[in-house]
């Protein structure tokens, strides 16, 4: 087995509250268990691996590597870069025309003399990371991937646990509070909630529990109209459940008319079929990014049902507000720099021993953390709508809990 004289990291997807965290950790553990391993970081993802640009970590960077704990986003730059999308790296200057992007990479990797690379990222990342990895083996390339899972959505399989969510969670939590005081600001205020969480409805129920939480813990003074209820979430809308508009519709009416106001929590992805289909038999086009998704924020799931409710709720104002970039760029909480800890140290490990895989607590084998195979690694693992906090949840706020059948619209 080759020696790991030099490992690169490189961090890429949209941002979550543990990339800054992540190197930090890494370089730390490098620092501890082998320090004469060189480290380099690409910048901007994938995009910093093709064009060969790269920082390396000096002694002083090491140095103070603690300091990254505290802070959000990922120092070294993030992009989104499929390798396996030529025809979008091509358009973009990443490679020339007739290249292939992941001969491309590969080639940087054993010019720079990196043994491992450590990718961080959410499915998208590591999936890319798998492609390489499959690539790099099958042209005898002798390169270990190391993939740690960064994303707040919470959805990869067969990850128990994807950094970053728990503080996505807080932060957006932390967000609404501000945002619900709002409703005192109209009469019959339509306040909308809009998390991240493309497939998976895991932040959006997640914040909801957080919030409802601290919601708990305050004092209130009702007889001025500084009440609980007026401060509470009314429904939570996530892609996992069924969307009957009118039924909920009347619920909420009657809680327009008693309480003055309704606080809806919606997943970015809730109803994405609906819309899209009204998009497309309208004849417009639908945006979409480099990996076929939807590009959420020119779709704006939000407004969407802010106009589905405001006439049935008859509201006098409606409010969208999102919490994703806010809680997306945050530095970790305490509950995820442990996770983060363990997993950077796991990765070393990993790394360190020649094996491949994305560090995660496996679900098919008892949460062992460990190196996940790459080809077991995908996204848009669907939230668990059965579990047992989720149903009190549901029950606190007067909501019925469905399986998904289809958003009426």
């Amino acid at each position: 087995m080759k020696e790991v004289k030099k490992v690169a990291i490189l961090t890429a997807g949209g941002l979550a509250p543990c990339l800054s965290s992540a190197i930090g950790g890494l370089i730390e553990r490098y620092t501890a268990a082998a320090p004469k391993v060189k480290i380099i970081c690409y910048t901007s993802g994938y995009k910093g691996l093709l064009l060969g640009e790269s920082i390396a970590v000096t002694p002083a960077i090491r140095a103070k590597a603690a300091i990254l704990h505290k802070h959000g986003g990922s120092p070294i730059g993030n992009s989104r870069v499929k390798l396996t999308n030529v025809k979008d790296c091509v358009k973009r200057g990443l490679v020339k025309e007739g290249e292939n992007p992941l001969e491309v990479a590969a080639r940087q990797l054993v010019k720079d003399n990196v043994d491992v690379l450590h990718t961080i990222g959410g499915d998208d990342t590591n999936t890319t990371a798998a492609d390489l990895a499959a690539y790099l083996k099958a042209n005898n390339y002798d390169l270990t991937v190391v993939g740690m899972p960064k994303t707040i959505d919470n959805d990869v399989f067969p990850i128990r646990q994807s950094l970053g969510a728990w503080t996505a969670a807080e932060e957006g939590a932390k967000y609404f509070e501000n945002v619900v005081a709002e409703h005192n600001a109209n009469p019959r205020m339509l306040i909308i909630h809009e998390v991240m969480g493309r497939n998976c409805g895991w932040l959006t129920a997640y914040t909801a529990q957080v919030y409802r939480e601290r919601l708990n813990k305050m004092e209130f003074v009702p007889g001025l109209g500084l009440s609980k209820m007026r401060k509470d979430i009314h429904a939570i809308f996530i892609p996992e459940m069924a969307v009957d508009i009118e039924a909920e519709a009347a619920r909420l009416k009657k809680i327009m008319d008693e309480h003055d106001c309704v606080n809806i929590f919606i997943s970015e992805g809730a109803g994405l079929e609906a819309i899209v289909a009204q998009m497309e038999a309208a004849g417009e086009e639908v945006p979409r990014d480099a990996f076929g998704h939807v590009k959420l924020d020119a779709v704006n799931p939000g407004k969407w049902f802010g106009k589905q409710f405001a006439a049935m709720l008859s509201a006098e104002k409606v409010l969208v507000q999102k919490s994703g970039y806010f809680a997306r760029a945050a530095a970790a909480n305490k509950e995820d720099l442990k996770l983060i800890k363990r997993c950077a140290n796991k990765a070393v490990e990993c790394a360190l021993k020649r094996i491949s895989g994305v560090i995660g607590e496996d679900e098919d084998q008892g949460d062992t953390l460990r190196a996940i195979e790459f080809p077991r690694i995908k996204g848009g693992k669907p939230f668990d709508i059965d579990v047992k906090w989720f149903g009190k949840l549901l029950t606190a706020i007067g909501q019925a809990k469905g399986a998904k059948v289809a958003v009426k619209h």
